[in-house]
C-alpha cells in the first residue's frame, strides 16, 4: 500500500492557523473567517486566488450600497480580506479602486446624569451591580472588564491594571475607594469557586500567548484567575482543555438593559454609555481633559474631546435671547 498523501488545510483552517500564531483574540478569528467566507460566496465559491483587486471592491462596494453597513463593519472586512491575501495567500494587492465607502455618521455619545447612573445601580445587585459599579468607576470598556484577573487589583495603591486594551495597550485607572471592600468579597467568593474546581481536578485558566508554556503551574495560581468566573466549566473551543472562563459579555449586558428599564430612563443607555459617563463627569468635575484621555486609554485627545459637548460650552452654555424677555 502506497502512503497517502497529507492533504493541504483548507484555506479557512489556514486563516485561523495564521490569526492565532499572530495571537488574535477569538472575537477577531471568528469575525474575520466570517467575512473571508461572505466574500468566497459571494463570487459564487470562486477561490480567493482567482480573484483580484476589482473582485475586492465590487465585495465591499455591495455591503456598502446593498447591505447599508456601518462605515466600522465595512472597515473590518476589508482588513479582514487584507489578511487573507497578504498573510495567508502571500499575495501583494495593488490599488484596490475607489470603493463605494459607508458613511459615518458623526454621533455624539449617550451621556447619563449622576442621578440616573445611581437609579440604574440601585436595581442592580451582586455580581452585575459590582461590574457595572467598575464600569462607571474606572471607565473601563466591558471586556477589559470582564477579562480582569485577580493580580490586576493593587489594593494598596488603589489602581487597576487594565492589560491588553484596545490596540493591545495597558494603562493604569484607579480604584474606586467605596468599591474595595465589595471587590476584596468577591474575590474571595471567587478563590473559594477556584479552590473547589483544584479539588475536583480542574481549575485551570486560559493564559495569553506562551505563558502556559513559560510558566507550566501558572494557569492554576489564584494570581491569574478571573475576578468574574463563569458559573459553569466550559470546553476551550481552541485547546479541547475544560476551563473556567470569564462571564458571558451578555450577561451584563442584559442586566444594565432591565435596569435601565426599571429605572424608567428614556435613553438608549448601555454598558459604554456608563464608560461616556465617567468620562463626561469627571469633565464636569474640573479634570484637565490629558488625564481623561489617559484614564480611558484614548490614542488621540480629539477622542476624548468629544465629551465636552455636555459641558457649558456651545449650545448648553449660551443663554436663549426667550429668556430675555420678561414673563408672561
Amino acid at each position: 500500500m502506497q502512503p497517502s498523501r497529507s492533504r493541504k488545510p483548507k484555506l479557512l483552517d489556514q486563516v485561523r492557523h495564521e490569526l492565532r500564531v499572530r495571537h488574535y483574540s477569538l472575537r477577531t478569528e471568528e469575525a474575520y473567517v466570517q467575512w473571508i467566507r461572505r466574500f468566497i460566496l459571494f463570487h459564487n465559491k470562486r477561490h480567493p486566488r482567482e480573484m483580484a483587486e476589482t473582485d475586492i471592491n465590487a465585495f465591499l462596494s455591495y455591503l456598502a450600497v446593498e447591505r447599508n453597513v456601518a462605515a466600522s463593519t465595512q472597515n473590518q472586512a476589508l482588513n479582514a480580506l487584507l489578511f487573507l491575501y497578504k498573510k495567508v495567500l502571500q499575495v501583494e494587492l495593488g490599488f484596490i479602486g475607489d470603493l463605494v465607502r459607508a458613511k459615518r455618521p458623526r454621533k455624539l455619545p449617550v451621556v447619563l446624569t449622576r442621578s440616573e447612573v445611581r437609579a440604574i445601580l440601585s436595581h442592580l445587585s451582586g455580581t452585575t451591580w459590582l461590574m457595572a459599579s467598575l464600569l462607571y468607576g474606572t471607565g473601563m470598556r466591558l471586556m477589559e472588564c470582564l477579562r480582569l484577573r485577580v493580580k490586576d487589583i493593587d489594593f494598596s495603591y488603589h489602581q487597576i491594571l487594565v492589560r491588553d486594551g484596545k490596540g493591545k495597550k495597558d494603562r493604569v485607572t484607579m480604584l474606586p475607594q467605596n468599591l474595595k471592600k465589595p471587590l476584596q468579597e468577591h474575590i474571595d467568593r471567587a478563590q473559594q469557586l477556584h479552590e473547589e474546581d483544584l479539588t475536583e481536578g480542574y481549575g485551570q485558566v486560559y493564559l495569553p500567548f506562551a505563558l502556559s508554556r513559560k510558566y507550566p503551574r501558572a494557569d492554576r495560581e489564584l494570581a491569574w484567575q478571573f475576578i468574574f468566573p463563569s458559573a459553569k466549566r466550559s470546553v476551550d473551543p481552541r485547546s479541547g482543555i475544560v476551563r473556567r472562563h470569564h462571564v458571558q459579555p451578555l450577561t451584563l449586558q442584559r442586566a444594565i438593559k432591565q435596569a435601565v428599564r426599571s429605572a424608567a430612563i428614556h435613553k438608549p443607555a448601555s454598558c459604554h454609555t456608563l464608560r461616556h459617563s465617567f468620562a463626561t463627569h469627571l469633565l464636569e468635575s474640573g479634570y484637565d481633559i490629558r488625564t481623561v484621555q489617559e484614564l480611558l486609554g484614548h490614542k488621540d485627545v480629539k477622542t476624548t474631546m468629544i465629551y465636552t459637548h455636555v459641558l457649558n460650552r456651545g449650545a448648553g452654555g449660551v443663554q436663549s435671547p426667550m429668556d430675555w424677555l420678561e414673563p408672561r
